[in-house]
């Protein structure tokens, strides 16, 4: 018997998971038993990661041992650092060359692989995602590739390969904890799809570069920069309504605002406008005025739709005010969210039963006996 779900799957419940979960009623989400807001505001990129591989909050030193494990993994296989500048030639966005570089990356399909070769697999993936990702950006503005430290820290180490100089302390905590915020949100779409691939029994790279595909789109990964672009586009706050009553009127989306899930104010924008607030200036203030005007706007003219400003309009001012540059803001999501979708992939991994859904044939009849099957 067939069983019609609504349209996008919402609300239809396809699996157990022990990752966590987003309760969109309350604002509220969850890396396994912790607040991952908490987690944000407290433990280091390398604690979460922890937890995401082994299910546990590491002790302090196995916090130590986890970095000192990870870190020489950042270090690019000679295969895949010679194609990077032909990628980087080739005019692709970053995260398509992230794809095709990744592919390089020897992996074992999951249905064979013993879990600690799944778990390898996926920490060298998590690994070499930031050097991919800032060696392809260098490269495209002419610049050699700044080779990883070991001595750095996840955030520190990114922001110090994509401009080749040693982040301050507040930038690179202040990269840290959007990092941890974004690993992982519950069955998005990019982690839904790492999840199919998983099921087929592919292996950890395969299911990963499908998830990219997927968070590429600007309704969902690709939506940082087109928010501060939003605010560019504004202007000034004299600029606020027009701007919100046209974009309404011709049936647009305000970009930064609305969530699938959340039904309040999204945690995670909430604890980033924190961070945007510790350096306030221009952009700063900027930004609150027009959250604040385009929350009441959009009340106003889409009454009971409950839209609030998302993760994506303070996750731009934020990396703005940390000197990633705006094609980057994406990719900067994509360096966290990698380790969610291991996790999940993993996870999927264990389960023998394929995805494998069906579509109900809406087009014309088919003419039966009309061909035939040679």
């Amino acid at each position: 018997m067939l069983i019609d779900a609504p349209k996008g799957l919402k609300d239809v419940v396809v699996t157990t998971t022990l990752i966590g979960d987003v309760n969109g009623a309350a604002g509220y989400y969850h890396y396994r038993e912790h607040d991952a807001i908490e987690l944000a505001r407290t433990r280091s990129f390398e604690d979460v990661w922890f937890l995401f591989v082994e299910g546990r909050l590491p002790t302090a030193d196995e916090s130590a041992l986890f970095g000192a494990q990870t870190a020489p993994l950042r270090e690019l296989p000679k295969a895949v650092s010679e194609v990077l500048p032909a990628i980087a030639r080739s005019g692709c966005t970053a995260l398509a060359g992230l794809r095709t570089a990744l592919s390089m990356l020897p992996s074992q399909p999951m249905w064979d692989a013993p879990m600690s070769s799944r778990k390898a697999d996926a920490l060298r993936v998590s690994a070499m995602t930031p050097t991919i990702l800032a060696a392809l950006h260098r490269l495209k503005l002419g610049l050699d590739p700044v080779n990883p430290r070991v001595d750095l820290s996840t955030s520190a180490n990114w922001l110090y390969m994509l401009t080749g100089l040693e982040p301050s302390t507040w930038t690179s905590r202040a990269v840290e904890q959007y990092l941890i915020a974004t690993i992982d949100h519950g069955f998005n779409a990019s982690t839904f799809t790492a999840r199919v691939v998983a099921s087929a029994g592919a292996d950890v790279v395969s299911a990963v570069t499908a998830a990219i595909g997927t968070f590429s789109g600007p309704l969902h990964g690709g939506a940082p920069d087109r928010a501060l672009e939003a605010l560019d586009l504004i202007g000034t706050p004299e600029n606020i309504d027009a701007w919100v009553r046209d974009r309404i009127e011709q049936g647009d989306r305000i970009m930064g605002f609305g969530h699938a899930v959340y039904k309040t104010e999204d945690p995670r924008a909430r604890l980033l406008k924190e961070i945007a607030l510790q350096h306030p200036n221009e952009l700063t203030t900027f930004a609150v005025t027009v959250e604040r005007r385009v929350t009441e706007l959009l009340q106003e003219l889409k009454p009971g739709r409950q839209l609030y400003a998302n993760v994506e309009f303070y996750a731009g001012v934020v990396m703005e005010l940390c000197g990633i540059p705006r094609e980057m803001f994406t990719p900067t999501f994509a360096c966290s969210r990698v380790i969610g979708w291991c996790a999940n992939a993993l996870e999927q991994s264990e389960d023998t039963k394929i995805i494998r859904p069906v579509a109900r044939y809406t087009g014309p009849a088919p003419r039966i006996g009309s061909t035939r099957i040679k």
